[in-house]
């Protein structure tokens, strides 16, 4: 079947019996190949199988980028949206705040199915995944606890695959799965006739434990498992106690990962054991935690790995997939890997060998002095690149946004521990984490100009604080304020009042939300906040009935996620006191800008070619304070038509396209909501259309709601 039919197929208005039509020329898309399909397609969630997020396509230019307009918007409601779609044979594939998959017409938004699995979860599924082979073809989208594969063609769960339709991930792990908590935040990566997965889980123990498991794109079932955590006799078992891999969990994927595949090679980032900030239960280096691990996509064997972070203490996740690049050595070309970090380094490396690429250099940090804790003596440092965000808080980056706003930082200033990248949190002081918890990059990703070997970065560059306290004992059974004190007040603090916009407050649920609602969130999650159906059904519902009408008792602390309920061998001597944004008074941070910006670094050379703020606060820029940066989350994309496009600024609600050689703004529009999600670009009806998932749930005093936006150039141009 041609192209051309496919494209008429989305013109006018698509009625549901042509899906059928639209769905066989989906048939022949081309998703997982390493360049973006010639026909203008967005096939994999990073664009391609190297996950470099960038597009042949060049109708929308340098020259006439400042035309584009508006040209459909579909809204979903409240709640959050942080999907990359994908666009396959003329139909784009997408997700909902509520964990529904859609499929729409990418010419007009208008709607062919809906896939409604009934979740109560509202945690974020930031992309699906896609198999073709022959006449067979799988969509596979996720919820709760949940792979699902489903037809492209209606929507409806294809039963042949797993038991109805979907795989429960917290089966096969070698733990009893009613104490797992497992969500696919990221998508599943395809190789083959394989579905590949890593899950999110809790951060605090009881945990799962990261293993990386291929399925059987057809069947559902298990073909192979890569345990994280190492058993007896598997490189890596000395780097934990000895009957870690018994217990030990987190170690996992959740930021997704991207394959070679012609050469077979699947690249897997890691995040940080559990407990992520006290690890005296794990003294040693914990491999394979905080890793970038090569395997071999067809049987799971790892080929190499490179550790970014020893015994993290940190909570230092490599926060998103790699990509995929080829640069220039030595008038050679390389096959590499890139990685960027939340510390605001990025690690080159041979994508076959794992041979650095440029300098790393391990070198001497700060020792812990908290009781029963072993820090690593030495970490790893990227000496090339420079990194992308500042690394140690110094008296002259502090804010001089007023008098009144320097004052105070400086006060609180001098009280913190603060011995540069590296240092662990102790005990009743808090500690700086420069760049924040939140990095550094995030998990949307860089892009890549791979004819220029140029990688395109966001980052954050805002100080957090943390500290610890001692664990108190275990609460009574039944003890809602006291359970609430253990589980939840790191995130949403003492007195719940939270530490808006990343963690809310919890003072007002009840009317709007009811016990069995308050409940049913702690077991399914939302937003940020993972589900935690390991907290066992009494314990959560003493919490719920505490919350929708107890008084908090005295605490320390603000809490960014529900700690598990584990059993009391479980409980770390330490608990963590909290995820505190270093601001002023006002909420504005506390250092001086930049607070958030774009880079552009050659790989080839290591040498930035352009740095600049990313986003705006609205109210300062019209008393004259303008690119000032600001947080973002999700990522660009790059293109050949020479433009850099990325939403993901929170408080401005910016889309914008830059230069990609020179960084200069060439268009900007405001979005309904923010653009906290990496956007598509593709070829319909002859036209590229750029779209980008929007939603408010990151900044509460912003407009609420969630929208898909589409913009191409007027008819006609």
């Amino acid at each position: 079947m041609t192209r051309k039919p496919c494209l008429s197929a989305g013109r006018g208005t698509l009625l549901l019996g042509l899906t059928t039509f639209v769905a066989a020329c989906a048939m022949n898309a081309r998703p997982g190949s390493n360049t973006v399909s010639d026909r203008g397609d967005w096939p994999v969630y990073g664009g391609n199988a190297g996950g470099d997020r960038y597009s042949e396509l060049g109708q929308i230019d340098t020259r006439n980028v400042g035309k584009l307009e508006q040209v459909w918007r579909v809204d979903f409601g409240p709640g959050g949206l942080q999907t990359t779609p994908l666009v396959i044979g003329g139909v784009l594939y997408a997700t909902t705040p509520g964990q529904k998959t859609v499929a729409m017409s990418p010419e007009t938004g208008a709607k062919l199915w809906e896939y409604d699995p009934g979740s109560r979860s509202t945690q974020p599924i930031r992309g699906l995944a896609y198999w073709r082979e022959g006449a067979e073809a799988h969509l596979f989208t996720s919820y709760g606890s949940y792979l699902v594969a489903l037809s492209p063609e209606t929507g409806q769960p294809i039963p042949t695959f797993g038991k109805d339709g979907r795989v429960d991930l917290r089966d096969e792990l070698g733990r009893d799965p009613a104490t797992m908590a497992t969500f696919l935040t990221s998508p599943a990566t395809v190789f083959k006739d394989l579905v590949i997965v890593g899950f999110r889980t809790s951060e605090t123990a009881p945990a799962a434990p990261g293993s990386i498991r291929a399925y059987d794109a057809r069947t559902g079932k298990l073909r192979w498992k890569f345990d994280v955590i190492p058993h007896p006799g598997e490189p890596g078992y000395d780097s934990w106690p000895t009957d870690a891999w018994k217990t030990a969990g987190g170690a996992n994927n959740w930021a997704g990962m991207v394959v070679d595949e012609r050469r077979g090679i699947l690249f897997v980032p890691t995040g940080s054991a559990v407990n992520d900030f006290y690890g005296a239960d794990r003294v040693g280096n914990n491999l394979y935690a905080n890793s970038l691990i090569a395997l071999d996509a067809a049987t799971g064997r790892r080929l190499w790995h490179f550790q970014g972070v020893h015994h993290d203490l940190w909570d230092r996740d490599f926060p998103s997939p790699p990509v995929l690049l080829t640069v220039r050595r030595g008038g050679k070309s390389v096959n590499a890997v890139a990685q960027g970090s939340k510390q605001g380094m990025l690690f080159l490396f041979d994508r076959v060998t794992g041979k650095p690429l440029f300098p790393i250099e391990e070198r001497p940090v700060p020792a812990s002095d908290v009781p029963g804790e072993v820090a690593s003596p030495t970490q790893p440092f990227a000496l090339t690149p420079a990194p992308f965000a500042r690394q140690h808080l110094t008296a002259d980056m502090l804010t001089n946004r007023t008098p009144e706003a320097r004052a105070a930082a400086e006060k609180a200033f001098a009280t913190f521990n603060n011995k540069g990248p590296f240092t662990p949190l102790t005990v009743g002081k808090q500690t700086v984490v420069f760049p924040g918890f939140d990095g550094g990059a995030e998990w949307g990703g860089p892009a890549v100009d791979h004819r220029r070997g140029v990688i395109y970065i966001n980052s954050n560059d805002v100080v957090w604080t943390g500290g610890l306290a001692e664990t108190k004992p275990a609460p009574a059974a039944g003890n809602g304020a006291a359970l609430y004190q253990e589980q939840c007040s790191a995130c949403h603090g003492a007195n719940r009042d939270g530490a808006p916009p990343e963690f809310p407050p919890l003072t007002n649920l009840s009317p709007r939300l009811d016990t069995a609602q308050i409940a049913a969130i702690i077991a399914g999650g939302k937003g940020r906040m993972p589900g935690f159906p390991q907290i066992p059904p009494a314990d959560r519902a003493a919490i719920a009935s505490y919350l929708a009408g107890g008084r908090a008792e005295a605490s320390n602390g603000e809490q960014r996620e529900a700690e598990s309920a584990a059993p009391a061998v479980q409980r770390a001597r330490y608990r963590f006191t909290g995820y505190r944004k270093f601001l002023d008074a006002q909420g504005y941070p506390a250092v001086a800008p930049p607070w958030g910006t774009l880079n552009a670094i050659d790989l080839n050379t290591g040498r930035y070619l352009w740095k600049i703020p990313l986003g705006e606060y609205p109210e300062l820029s019209a008393k004259g304070m303008r690119d000032t940066g600001s947080e973002n989350y999700g990522g660009p994309i790059v293109t050949a038509g020479g433009l850099v496009i990325i939403g993901a600024t929170i408080y401005d609600r910016k889309l914008r396209a830059f230069d990609s050689r020179t960084g200069k703004l060439l268009w900007q529009t405001e979005l309904p909501f923010a653009g906290v999600a990496t956007p598509v670009t593709y070829m319909a009806g002859g036209r590229q259309f750029i779209v980008i998932a929007t939603s408010g749930s990151r900044n509460p005093k912003g407009p609420q709601g969630s929208a898909y936006v589409a913009f191409a150039l007027p008819t006609g141009r």
